[in-house]
């Protein structure tokens, strides 16, 4: 019997000065809102979750090179649908993993920070993977996957498969790679790497790039967070 259509998307909790001026990483809102918007499309019902029930918005991602018109309107309504459903999201005490079909990491580069220790979280993705479920993230999204864990090899759900994600040329690029340094966290590749994936960039870093093997799916940066949802739905129609 195929899994229930209802996704998850995950939100991270975490913030942290980043930008220029102290300026904070947080959730990076497109990658939460374009999948919310697919999920919908395709018919899911769609929750959205974090480790501590608590998100604040990354700052980059609330600029208009990284919110078009459309979305902002949507992000600054406090009764649209997704904010109504992201300011009343759920903690994982709240959560019944068989309900849902779908699992979806969304990003900014503050899932860094709390992905890799999020315990709850990463249950009930565990959980889904093993009951067949599609389990999915986007750009820093992947930093949620060593720590879910196959329980039939003991190992992340990731060993073993192929998975795109942010690059370290990215950071480097943006300038970042110092902070995350700092905040003593792997970037996506060297994470993937130590949960032995095989890690496939982008052509470029800001490239819309998708990767599928079996029930998980995985996309490179912001620009591919529709996509990567989309994939998902793909995904989860073959089961």
């Amino acid at each position: 019997m195929a899994p229930p259509r209802k996704a998850l998307i995950a939100v991270t909790s975490a913030h942290a000065p980043l930008y220029p001026d102290g300026k904070e990483t947080g959730m990076f809102v497109t990658e939460a809102l374009h999948p919310f918007n697919v999920f919908r499309k395709a018919g899911f019902e769609v929750d959205l979750a974090s480790e501590t029930g608590t998100y604040q918005a990354d700052w980059l991602s609330q600029q208009k090179d990284w919110l078009p018109e459309e979305d902002r309107k949507v992000w600054e309504d406090p009764s649209s649908d997704f904010r109504k459903k992201l300011d009343a999201h759920l903690k994982p005490g709240d959560i019944e993993a068989h309900e849902y079909g779908i699992f979806f990491a969304s990003a900014g580069h503050a899932s860094l920070i709390d992905y890799p220790d999020a315990k709850g979280l990463q249950n009930i993705a565990s959980t889904m993977f093993t009951d067949g479920s599609i389990v999915s993230a986007v750009c820093h999204g992947g930093a949620i996957f060593p720590g879910i864990i196959n329980p039939k090899t003991g190992k992340s759900i990731i060993n073993g498969r192929t998975v795109t994600g942010f690059t370290t040329k990215g950071e480097e690029e943006e300038g970042v790679l110092d902070t995350i340094k700092s905040w003593k966290k792997p970037t996506i590749e060297a994470a993937a790497a130590d949960a032995g994936a095989k890690y496939v960039s982008p052509p470029g870093p800001w490239d819309s790039f998708t990767q599928t093997d079996g029930t998980i799916v995985t996309g490179a940066n912001p620009a591919s967070a529709h996509a990567t949802a989309e994939a998902c739905v793909e995904a989860f129609n073959k089961l």
